[in-house]
């Protein structure tokens, strides 16, 4: 075959590849759900912050799936089931993913005190996210959320998460029965997974859960084997489109750079009071040790390494 042939067929190829990646992009692109939900405020960071949610919506879901999901029935509306901070520094350092309790005991705008996750309950991701800045200190510059079926959705996307599990966990009220060892969990696991409170911490140990199962997803949509393989990286990227609400400035690229960093972040929970449980007016609620917070939040906005003791990690454990 003569050289200018050869060369003109490659570079037609590469064209063809390079279309074909910007039709992949765009398509991609145009399955985002983009919402009104940043917050103008005056409050600077280095770096960036993301407020990353995972609510109880069934939307999508039907009765069927509910019960397979043990979801139950008739549950109008959402409220915001996980809610993590999530931190890019802008020196180069590991990011940061901090996992805030849903019960903390905060200050809603507008509300007085109540549990955090009452603020998503009130006022959507828009009083979430001025909730969060006020009580953090921290701008929050790009929100993403997801729902029950978007989580059951993108793990059946990727093929499934594999998980070690030290001891058996089994909660029939959030239809887990997972057996001890390494195993891959599908969407319908992973929803159990990150839903049960079987332990006797509750809450903050399911925080722990949910930080290892983000990790575990996106270690496998950014891992070679997907990557290289448009069959699978394709599906996935659709699914977690589809499944995904972001802020309007948020785009595909800016979410590649995310998935990535929460690849193998600093993950930690806010700073807690040592005797953190507390009945209020409003229930049980969470407490945080305000000093070491306003440090804890201080230091990330300024990019420092955050003190050994506060930096809780994530394990999981088998349920009570």
């Amino acid at each position: 075959m003569r050289p200018r042939r050869l060369l003109a067929i490659v570079a037609g190829l590469v064209v063809l590849a390079v279309l074909a990646t910007v039709g992949v992009y765009f398509s991609v692109s145009s399955k985002l759900t983009k919402v009104d939900v940043l917050v103008p405020t005056s409050l600077t960071s280095a770096g960036t912050n993301w407020l990353i949610t995972g609510s109880d919506s069934r939307a999508g879901l039907t009765r069927q799936e509910e019960n397979t999901l043990a979801l139950g029935h008739d549950i109008s509306g959402s409220r915001s089931d996980t809610i993590m901070l999530l931190h890019l520094p802008a020196n180069g350092t590991r990011p940061t993913l901090v996992s805030l309790p849903r019960d903390s005991y905060v200050p809603i705008p507008g509300y007085g005190y109540n549990k955090l996750n009452a603020a998503y309950d009130f006022g959507g991701p828009k009083l979430l996210i001025k909730t969060v800045q006020n009580v953090t200190g921290l701008p929050i510059d790009h929100y993403m959320g997801i729902g029950f079926g978007g989580l059951v959705g993108v793990v059946n996307d990727v093929g499934g998460v594999r998980m070690c599990l030290k001891a058996p966990m089994k909660d029939p009220l959030a239809g887990l029965n997972l057996k001890a060892g390494c195993q891959t969990l599908n969407g319908d696991q992973a929803l159990g997974f990150v839903r049960t409170r079987a332990f006797t911490e509750g809450d903050l140990q399911r925080e722990q859960d949910q930080r290892v199962l983000l990790k575990g997803i996106l270690a496998k949509m950014t891992s070679a084997g997907t990557l290289a393989n448009p069959f699978a990286v394709i599906p996935a990227a659709n699914g977690a489109a589809s499944a995904i609400s972001v802020d309007q400035s948020t785009g595909l690229s800016q979410l590649v750079s995310v998935a990535f960093a929460l690849r193998n972040p600093v993950t930690t929970t806010v700073p807690l009071s040592p005797d953190p449980f507390a009945n209020t007016n409003v229930g049980s609620v969470v407490e945080w040790n305000t000093t070491a917070a306003k440090q804890f939040f201080n230091d990330l906005g300024h990019d420092q390494p955050l003190p050994k003791d506060l930096i809780t990690g994530s394990s999981v454990q088998g349920t009570a």
